[in-house]
């Protein structure tokens, strides 16, 4: 389950909450009581940076470099120049 920001705009007051995506927002501020929670964007608390991350992790053997074996075949350098051998016009 994520957790959201929240903020109130009648007190100030902020804080986070751990809901389901399913859960409605919440509305009511915990410390003054008042009906004007608003829910912040905030930027997530994991980044997935890199090149390939996950074509080498938890793998093995020969499913090891499979980006590599696509990118040498003739098919995928086909359909990167954009020649795709269909006659379709």
């Amino acid at each position: 389950m994520p957790f959201y920001e929240y903020r109130c705009d009648a007190c100030g007051h902020g804080f986070e909450a751990l809901q389901k995506i399913s859960d409605e927002p919440l509305k009511h501020c915990p410390a003054c009581e008042a009906p004007q929670l608003r829910k912040l964007v905030s930027a997530a608390g994991f980044r997935l940076k890199g090149q390939g991350w996950y074509e080498t992790d938890f793998k093995s053997g020969s499913k090891k470099n499979l980006a590599e074996v696509a990118t040498d075949s003739p098919s995928s350098s086909a359909v990167a120049s954009g020649e795709t051998g269909s006659a379709c016009h």
